[in-house]
Parts: C-alpha cells; structure tokens; sequence
C-alpha cells in the first residue's frame, strides 16, 4: 500500500471512531468516552496488520460491531469498549492478563467469554454446532453482554460475507437462522432478529430472497400512497386531541413473508399484511401513556372498522422481552385489512432496543441490577446439564419462539407461559416442589386433565399431594423445558430405585439358584437378556420384566458350560463382533414413534446418516418420500432445521418392553362392607400398576366390577390377578 492509501484508510478509522461516539444511544460520560478511547487506540495497536478477507484494515470489523453494540443495541461503555476488544485476545500477542491490567476485571471477563466462544471449532456437525451453543449460553454466568457482543459480531459477519466461498455461506447463514435470530429475539433485539432471518435467507435461498425483494421495491410507492391515504383519514382527529405524533409504514421483513408465502401455500401478491402501519406518539408524564394509546385506538376505530379478534394489547400485559404495544388490525382504505401498532416513543425505544432502553438513564447498580429479571428467564433453560446438547437447543428455541400467554393465579397474579402450556408447566412455573406434587389441576374453577392445553386469561388452581410423584405420561403433558427438565431427572432418580431394590430381589433370587451376585454374573445376565448396562438388568427385576422363571432359563443356560462354549463358537464363526451386537441394540429399540402421542407412522430410514435403532433421531415430512428419519447430529440437520422448521417432527426409538399396555379386568363375589377399599387398596400397593377407569355394582348381594390398569407386563399383571383373588368375598377375577 502506498503512503497515500495509508493516510486514507487512517483517516477513514479516525471517522469511524467520531461516528462511534456520536450514534452511541446511551447518555456518555467523561469517564466513558475515556474508555472507549482506550479500548480503540488497543485494538488499532493490535490489529495493525491485520487484513480481512475482502482486503480492508482488519479494525474496522471490531469498530463496526462496537458501532452495533452502541446504537442498534444501545448498550453502555463498559460493552462499546469490550466489542472493540473483542478479537484482541484471540487474534494478537496482547493476552487476557493485559486486559485485565488495562481494562479491568468486567471487561476482562467479557473479553473471556467471547474469546472462548470463538475457539469452538469452526467447522463442525450439528451436535458439535449444538454444543457450542450450551457452552456458548453458559458464559451467560460470568456476563450477559458476552452473547450480546456475540449477537452484533455475527450480524457484522452476515453483512459482509460477498467474498466468502459459497459453502461457507450457506454454513454460517444456516448456523445464524438456527442459534442466532432465536436468540436476538429473545433478548427483544426484534430489529436485530429480522435483518439476521433475512441475510440468512439471502444465502440460503438466494433466488427466493431476491425475487420477494425485488417485489417490494416495485410496490414501494404503491405501498406508500396506501400510508399516507389513511394517514390523511385519521390526521384531523389526532391533530384535535392536541397528539405529538407521527405515522410510519413498515414492510414486513423478506424472511417472515417468505415464511407465510410457504404456511399459507399463497404467492407474494396474495399475503395480505405485508406491511403495518405505527402510530408513535410522546408523552413526557408516564402516568398518561397508557391512556393515549387507548384514546389513538379510539380514534383509529371510530375511523375504520376493527377486526374484534386480532386485537393484541401488550401494554397491559407486556411481552417477557420488555415489548409493549397495541396492536390493532382495522379494515382500511380500498376494504384492505392493514395492523396498525400503537405505541408510545419509550415502547418504541424498547422494541427498537430492546433490553437496553429499560435502563438507559439508570445509573450504577441499578443498570446492572436491570438485567437480571431477563437474565434469571435464560438461567431456567440452563438449569439442566444432563440433557443432550441437541435436545438441549431444541428445548431452548422451542421456549424462545413460542408465542405467550398471560394466565392468572388463585390470588390474581399473572404468570407468562408459552402458547400451548399445560397446567404441569403452570405448576412447575411456580415452584420445583408444587410441580413435582401436582395431582391435579383446576382451571376456572373446573377440574381439567394435566394435558390441557391453557388460554390467555384462565385462572389456574394447582392441587397437590405429598403422595404424588412424576410419572412417564408426565413428559407427553409438559411442553417446557423447565418442566420437561425436573420431570426427566424426577424419572431417572425413580428408575434409580427401582433398580437398587431391583438389585436385593435378583441377590435372593440368585442365590436360591445357587448363583452369587457379582460381576461376572451381572456381565452375564447384562449379556443374556440383551441389556446394555447393569441398572437396566436391576430395573427389569424391580418391576418384574424379569421373573423367576426367566431367571431359571439363565441359571440352566449358564450351567452348560459345554453348551456355551459351542454356541459362543459357532456365533464367532458366523458373524463380526458388529453384528453381534447389532441385535442388542435393535432388541432394546425395535420401533420409531411420532408426535406427542408417539403413534407409528410408515417411515423411511434417510441415507445420509443411516440412523441405527438407539440413536436420537427426528423426522423430516419429504415432497414425494413420506417422512424420512434423520439422525439429530446429521449433516443436513442443520439446513433442515433452520430452512424446514415446520416439516420437523419429534421422533424416538423406543423400547417396546417398556411400553405401558392397558387391561381390563372383570371380578363378582358376594358383596360385603369395606370390598371396594379392598380392591382399590390393593392396586394402588402394587408397584408399577396405574388405575385408570373404575366402576362397581351390587345387586341383590352380588357383587361386580371393572378396573382398567396400565401394566408394563404380563407378569405384573398375573401378580395382580393373584393378589386380587385373595381378598375376603372375591370370586373370580378375569382379564376381559
């Protein structure tokens, strides 16, 4: 480069740094700007002589991350100077003490966080990609603004990917509609969100994306005379009310019509909303900001008739992303329904800023303090670590894209859960114990299933009973992750019981069969039942999978050692150590099942991955095949995921011994005092049987019945039956 260039560029950085400072949404002190200054003369030192790709002076990346952080995002000094820093540590010969020394221990710390994030490997599969993303939302321990710098890091990146090989595009679009956007939009960067979904799609369906743009450009001015048509219509009344307003148009995002275009199988011309229209008015007295929303929506209804089901008021109950506004869809100029949004200048900055308009004028504590409500909804997505990284993101983007609603306690207090919640997820909501007690529920004063599904404005009763306890049905009611999390380790605790009593039955069985509990034959009976681990084995025992008479079938098979010895011979002759165990496997997981209700659908398995019975899998609904299964850590998960949301469905291998099997048994006797306690009693104190209908009748001293049962086996049932018959009064029981 010539001396002139260098000038040149120099002073380009100069400028850049001016423009820094001056778009910065928050109010700079003295101390910040400091900072700042700081922060910019050590990212200039260190990336000196450093490039990117496309040629430029490698600083003017941080520079315009820095850039988001402060306007788009509108955070404080202490995050402008930690995205200038960001790459400092990881690219250049300054080191983490340094920081440290110069900057202090937040920045330090933030600086560590993204720095750790940015060593995860680049190039990786969606369990890999999945990972990163937990590890990612750790950090959130040490300082939320590490994923927010992240946030504006990549939507740098997205901006200035045209000299980036094709492949590395789709990858790093795909990765950004799959993690990313879910994540702007949780935080309220609803701006941020839209403009990641469409350079997404730019690279991942680039005729699709160039097409509806091209289409918006052309119904611009069209659009715009729509605008200010109606603004015209309702500008009088305002103007009377004495308002300080102004009226905006604003096109849908490319990404979101594609979305509808794709729901609604309707071409761009027939998506009817593509534009909404926002009136934003100032107040300075909060006090009166509620109430002229109210009297614009007046105004905008007195003027064109509103749709009464499309009315969405987010100013009495804001969003848990801080959003506020009205929104109101009225029939408009030339009978064109249009979604006028009505807000306030502050509700603006908050849709606009999300989580930083909240505490721009806060000052010390008190700002740091304003994270920590949203902080603390994150946390709840992390409680559990035990869960697969791929679930683990599914269980999270699930929780971000679900759309809310607002239901009531018994004493008034309105809780936010997700569309679709249950009174499981209400329950656990409040609290881990009330959750895991739940017995039943009430709904508007209506005993109602755990499964159904809760609407904006109930008001839910949770029943509770020390003696209740998640059971495996649980899982098909809950539909958060928090919820799904404690159920899941309340199961596998459970199990865990199960099998250590499990492990005392099979020590005294055994040793009625002259057979000593150790190793060596637990390895063997792991081995003959085609078990994969000794607390399966155990489990099996305690709720009688295994009985005696399957344990005497081991004892005779072990004690022909001859026996063995030519069978294992004859199995090491006809088949690889690989197909040997292939039948185990399929033995445990011989079914795939679909949905919450886990039915068995026709399938085929996908051949980019080859999904063996075991592996976590999900289906994917083709044009012409059906539903192919694919492995959750396949390849084209990701391209799946992110592109085909809507044609995933949940899928499992299951082990079809596990399954839970009804049965309807049918007893008479002679009727007597205290006979139906007597049943009811004996049931409920067999382990492992459910009651699910129940009904007695006497006549002229005889007595019937039917109880329909959930068993997980004939054996336990047989045990049932037995015990049954020797209740005093009894007859016959019989399995209809």
């Amino acid at each position: 480069m010539t001396e002139i260039d260098i000038e040149k560029e120099n002073a380009a950085i100069a400028k850049q740094y001016k423009e820094l400072l001056r778009i910065s949404y928050q109010v700079l002190s003295s101390e910040d700007k400091k900072i700042i200054r700081k922060a910019f003369d050590v990212a200039v030192d260190a990336h000196k002589d450093q490039r990117r790709k496309s040629g430029e002076a490698y600083i003017f990346h941080p520079i315009a991350v820095a850039k988001i952080v402060a306007s788009e995002i509108g955070m404080d000094a202490t995050s402008i100077a930690s995205a200038l820093l960001h790459d400092v540590v990881e690219d250049t010969e300054y080191t983490l003490e340094d920081i440290e020394r110069m900057f202090g221990i937040t920045v330090a710390k933030i600086v560590d966080g993204l720095t750790k994030i940015s060593h995860l490997k680049k190039d990786k599969d969606v369990s890999m990609q999945a990972e990163n993303f937990r590890k990612m939302l750790l950090t959130i321990n040490d300082d939320v603004r590490v994923i927010i710098i992240k946030i504006a890091d990549r939507l740098h990146n997205m901006q200035t990917m045209e000299s980036m090989p094709a492949h590395k595009q789709v990858k790093i679009a795909s990765e950004t509609l799959y993690i990313y956007a879910p994540l702007a939009h949780r935080i309220g960067l609803y701006n941020i969100k839209t403009e990641l979904e469409d350079l997404g799609l730019k690279y991942t369906e680039p005729e699709v994306f160039n097409d509806i743009e091209n289409k918006i450009e052309e119904s611009k001015e069209e659009q715009q005379e729509y605008i200010d048509n109606f603004a015209s219509m309702i500008k009088n009344s305002l103007d009377k009310e004495e308002l300080t307003y102004e009226i905006k148009g604003r096109f849908k995002s490319i990404f979101s019509i594609r979305r509808k275009m794709v729901k609604q199988g309707v071409t761009f011309d027939e998506v009817y909303d593509k534009f909404a229209i926002r009136i934003i008015y100032k107040t300075d007295d909060l006090d009166n900001e509620k109430f002229l929303a109210w009297k614009i929506y007046s105004i905008v209804t007195d003027h064109f008739r509103p749709n009464p089901v499309r009315l969405r008021d987010w100013i009495s109950s804001p969003k848990s992303t801080g959003y506020e506004a009205l929104h109101i869809t009225v029939m408009g100029p030339k009978g064109r329904w249009v979604e006028v949004q009505i807000r306030s200048h502050r509700m603006h900055e908050v849709a606009e800023k999300g989580y930083a308009a909240h505490f721009k004028y806060k000052e010390g504590e008190q700002k740091e303090n304003g994270l920590e409500p949203w902080l603390n909804k994150l946390q709840e997505a992390l409680e559990n670590h035990e869960v697969s990284a791929v679930d683990f993101v599914e269980q999270f983007k699930l929780n971000l894209y679900a759309k809310e609603i607002f239901v009531f306690t018994p004493t008034g207090d309105l809780k936010s859960l997700p569309k679709g919640a249950t009174p499981l997820d209400f329950a656990f909501s409040i609290h881990t114990e009330v959750g895991y007690h739940t017995r039943g529920a009430k709904v508007n004063g209506k005993l109602v299933p755990l499964s159904h599904e809760l609407q904006s404005g109930d008001q839910v009763e949770v029943i509770t009973s020390d003696k209740s306890k998640p059971n495996a049905n649980w899982l098909d009611y809950a539909t958060t992750s928090r919820a799904r999390s404690k159920i899941k380790s309340s199961l596998r605790e459970e199990k865990k019981g199960i099998a250590e009593d499990g492990k005392e039955i099979l020590r005294r069985k055994l040793k009625q069969l002259k057979i000593t509990l150790d190793e060596a034959s637990v390895n063997d009976m792991v081995s003959h039942f085609k078990l994969k681990t000794s607390l399966d084995l155990f489990y099996r025992v305690g709720i009688g999978t295994i009985d005696n008479q399957k344990l005497k079938e081991f004892a005779s098979q072990r004690g022909n050692s001859i026996f063995n010895f030519f069978k294992n011979k004859i199995r090491r002759t006809q088949h690889t150590n690989e197909e040997i165990n292939q039948p185990e496997v399929s033995n445990r997981y011989d079914l795939i099942v679909f949905g919450k209700e886990e039915e068995k659908l026709n399938y085929k398995l996908a051949n980019c991955c080859n999904p063996i019975p075991g592996d976590p899998v999900f289906g994917f609904v083709t044009v012409n095949e059906g539903i192919k299964v694919h492995k959750k850590d396949c390849p084209n998960a990701v391209s799946l995921q992110a592109n085909y949301a809507y044609r995933i469905m949940i899928a499992k291998w299951i082990d079809s011994s596990q399954e839970e099997f009804k049965a309807l048994l049918e007893f008479t006797g002679i009727d007597n005092m205290g006979l139906v306690n007597d049943v009811t009693k004996i049931i409920s104190s067999n382990m492992n049987v459910n009651m699910r209908d129940i009904s007695f009748a006497s006549n002229d001293g005889i007595f019937t019945g039917r109880v329909t049962v959930v068993v997980k086996n004939n054996s336990i049932l047989k045990r049932l039956i037995n015990n049954l018959k020797k209740i005093n009064g009894i007859e016959k029981v019989t399995r209809a």
